[in-house]
């Protein structure tokens, strides 16, 4: 009677199946289980670069041609520099001459003035003489030269003719007498001769 009171007994209902999931393992396993690819998100790609060109080599006389033209450029430039430069140099040094000696003309002509004054006082005389001797060798040193006018040629580019006569014994446009000393440094004039010319 026993025995068969042992088989009716059930199973207790709050008995657990130790066969089925745990809850707490479910859930460490839903949280290592890695993701399916439907569930990631697309990354975005970066555009690939066009291939670039590859740039033709130069070779090695053509690399030579250039350098000896850039040179040879060079050379020329520094050259007409050169030559500007000089040119500059010598025409500021030929402007601040002749302003230099203009200048100084009025003492000159005070001393040509003094020099045709009759005086009887022989030493003043000879002092006055080699002062104007030491200033005409300056002037020489410097290039400075006396524009020829007395009977010459009238010339407008080197004379300054103020006052014109009728000289039936001197040519035509010939320079009878001069009032003021004219002063050429080369080729440039420093100061016209002032004369007078006949018709």
């Amino acid at each position: 009677m026993a025995k068969d009171q042992k088989k009716e007994n059930p199973v207790p209902e709050d008995a657990q199946d130790i066969t089925g999931p745990v809850p707490e393992q479910e859930a460490a396993e839903s949280a290592a289980a890695p993701e399916t690819p439907e569930a990631q998100e697309p990354q975005p790609q970066e555009p690939e670069a066009p291939p670039q060109a590859e740039k033709p080599q130069k070779d090695k006389g053509q690399l030579l041609a250039e350098a000896a033209d850039k040179y040879l450029r060079l050379a020329a430039e520094y050259d007409n520099y050169r030559k500007r430069t000089a040119k500059e140099k010598d025409h500021a040094w030929s402007e601040a001459k002749a302003q230099t000696v203009a200048a100084f003309l009025p003492v000159y002509d005070n001393l040509e003035r003094a020099l045709k004054q009759e005086t009887a006082d022989e030493a003043y005389k000879k002092g006055v003489e080699m002062t104007m001797k030491g200033f005409q060798d300056a002037l020489t040193g410097l290039g400075v030269e006396v524009i020829p006018a007395l009977g010459e040629t009238f010339d407008p580019n080197r004379h300054n003719a103020v006052m014109h006569c009728d000289d039936p014994d001197a040519g035509e446009s010939t320079i009878v007498e001069v009032f003021q000393q004219g002063f050429l440094c080369g080729e440039k004039v420093i100061r016209f001769s002032m004369v007078k010319v006949a018709n």
